[in-house]
């Protein structure tokens, strides 16, 4: 049976008295982070040079840092709110003030989104890998500890801990080391926020060899707010959910689009008559696709997602997955989510709960291993994921620049690909928003050519921007460059077509047909604004953990941000805020911000562009 601490420092003693002083320690992914065990051996490598200290992970999660005034004002509360009991990482701190020191490393094979661009250790030290393939890269540098937050559960006085957020890479190395491919101290951070997920990831006591409990070492689960679902990320939600077949297979990667696609689903369940309404609206002129998906779901889909986040349990709920195999509805590896989230995974019945499965990385990104059972269960699979950015001829940029900057990281992303061309019947759709804002200009997202891939051409399939499909597996060059043209925004459609030509890869007759040549936001705006106003495209259809003034604000805050990017319109803005009335509702959010009563020059002027904002965000 484990040894049970309550102090984290003489937990971290134990391991360096038992392991030695070369210490190559395994993190989980995002939320399983055992984050006083990890301080506690950070503290001691600091405190020891003699102790060399390896943590390889990946999604390294920190709490927000507001920027200016207005971002301080805004999210200060919501971080006190949300993860004021949150322990920062030690070693986190240490990688963005440069000082590191020489006897850790911190290697990292996936990175929050941006969250160390131009931090030089960072960048450096990151693996590049598939998700699947890090359990192995991980035993190759000579794993001796795993720690990991977990779930206590006592039944008739025999203790279970659960790896509940983050079976993923842990099941994986726990059977390396069942079948002596490895040897590692598993160690085990009690937290009573945690569910406890049966299945899997439901570890007897005796695989632990010391557990940190007590309630001194309780903390708040790090719970991301949900994103409000912008115009563009429900057309591409939109777009895609009339591509996934009823009976079929369902994964969605991370990000809004996610929720976006969830709700599509929803609403074509629940009122498929308003889908096809919406459809028309948003996409009046193009080609239908070649194998349109738009009824309600009645066989339902079965869920198999490296990633668990809550839309999928609004798919549950409004009976979309619904598809059992083996009793289960729902395979996840991690899960990473709001506050709500977390509350409603503890208050499932076991019937509930059991029809949602924790398992290892491999299980649900790969095939092999039981291959003919996974087979038989993934059904007309459809594989959602996020790009950056993507070529004319159909290559795909997910993680890094071309410059060699990683963003983020592959993740599971290659491996779903490769599923999609392993298993008949299967799509990889790949979603990208047609634009980006860079300062005061707007870049196309769709490039004739682009120095970094993540998923090269010979792997393309399907492309979703917020202007439609571009299918395009199988297909020509000359052809996936006429589908991608059809699909990108059209302020750019005539440079990239112009490069195609040059290069001989398009005909020089050819010319974009007239239905897509109106590729711009504000039809996007146009087309599902009677939507919006019915309450079908909310915000945040899986609800918010933000206030309803703070839900209220995220838009306008919006508006200023994207006035920053072209100063000529701050004047105007700020005349229209020092000459309007504010309402009640306008004084509520003021207010929240501290802007009620400006004692300074600052604040009356951000009290004027807050007012302007918010009465333009109400207009749009």
């Amino acid at each position: 049976m484990p040894k049970i601490f309550s102090d984290p420092d003489l937990i971290a003693e134990d391991i360096v008295r038992d392991v030695g002083n070369n210490l190559v320690v395994g993190l989980p992914l995002g939320l399983g982070k055992a984050n006083h065990i990890v301080n506690a051996l950070y503290a001691r490598a600091v405190a020891d040079r003699r102790i060399n200290l390896t943590f390889f992970s990946a999604l390294t999660l920190e709490k927000p840092k507001p920027a200016n005034l207005l971002e301080r004002r805004f999210i200060t509360p919501v971080i006190d709110r949300l993860f004021g009991g949150y322990p920062d990482l030690a070693y986190a701190d240490a990688l963005h003030a440069g000082e590191l020191p020489p006897n850790v490393q911190v290697i990292e094979f996936f990175f929050l989104a941006g969250k160390w661009l131009h931090v030089p250790f960072a960048q450096q030290h990151y693996i590049s890998a598939n998700y699947t393939h890090a359990s192995s890269y991980l035993l190759a540098r000579g794993l001796n500890v795993v720690t990991q937050l977990v779930a206590k559960r006592v039944v008739d006085g025999v203790t279970h801990y659960s790896l509940s957020c983050n079976t993923d890479t842990t099941l994986d190395v726990l059977r390396a080391r069942s079948e002596g491919r490895a040897s590692f101290r598993l160690i085990g951070q009690v937290n009573s926020e945690l569910p406890f997920m049966p299945g899997a990831g439901d570890v007897p006591a005796e695989q632990f060899s010391a557990v940190l409990e007590g309630p001194a070492n309780e903390f708040p689960l790090f719970a991301p707010p949900s994103e409000p679902i912008t115009d563009t990320k429900y057309a591409i939600g939109l777009h895609t959910a009339g591509l996934v077949r009823d009976g079929g297979t369902l994964q969605i990667g991370i990000g809004q689009v996610g929720d976006a696609l969830a709700q599509g689903l929803i609403v074509r369940h629940h009122d498929n008559a308003q889908f096809h309404t919406i459809m028309k609206r948003l996409a009046p002129a193009a080609d239908q696709p070649s194998d349109p998906q738009t009824g309600s779901f009645e066989k339902g889909l079965y869920g198999v997602s490296e990633m668990l986040f809550e839309a999928f349990l609004g798919l549950i709920d409004a009976g979309v997955l619904k598809r059992e195999v083996d009793g289960v509805v729902l395979h996840g590896a991690f899960f990473l989510g709001p506050k709500s989230f977390y509350r409603a995974l503890r208050e499932m019945t076991p019937d509930q709960i059991a029809r949602i499965q924790m398992m290892p990385v491999s299980f649900t990104n790969e095939l092999y291993g039981d291959e003919d059972t996974k087979r038989r269960a993934r059904v007309d699979a459809r594989f959602v994921n996020n790009a950056m950015m993507a070529t004319l001829m159909g290559a795909a940029i997910s993680d890094g620049l071309e410059d060699g900057q990683v963003v983020s990281g592959v993740g599971g992303q290659y491996n779903f690909v490769a599923q999609a061309f392993a298993l008949p019947g299967a799509r990889s759709i790949l979603t990208v928003e047609a634009t980006r804002q860079a300062g005061a200009k707007t870049q196309s997202n769709i490039r004739w050519t682009y120095g970094h891939e993540t998923i090269p051409r010979h792997l393309r399939d399907v492309v979703v921007t917020e202007y439609g499909v571009a299918d395009i597996r199988g297909k020509s060059d000359a052809e996936v460059i006429a589908a991608m043209l059809q699909v990108t925004d059209s302020r750019f459609q005539d440079g990239l077509m112009r490069q195609a030509k040059d290069a001989g890869k398009l005909p020089k007759n050819f010319e974009i047909p007239v239905a897509y040549r109106d590729n711009r936001p504000e039809k996007i705006a146009a087309a599902l604004k009677p939507a919006r106003e019915a309450g079908l495209l909310p915000s945040f259809p899986f609800g918010s953990d933000f206030t309803d003034v703070e839900q209220r604000l995220i838009p306008a805050l919006q508006v200023l941000q994207d006035a920053q990017r072209t100063p000529k319109s701050l004047p105007g803005l700020l005349w229209q805020g020092l000459t309007r009335t504010v309402d009640a509702s306008d004084q509520e959010c003021l207010a929240r911000l501290g802007l009620d009563r400006p004692a300074t020059w600052s604040e009356r002027a951000y009290r004027a562009l807050v007012s302007a904002a918010l009465a333009r965000s109400k207009a749009s």
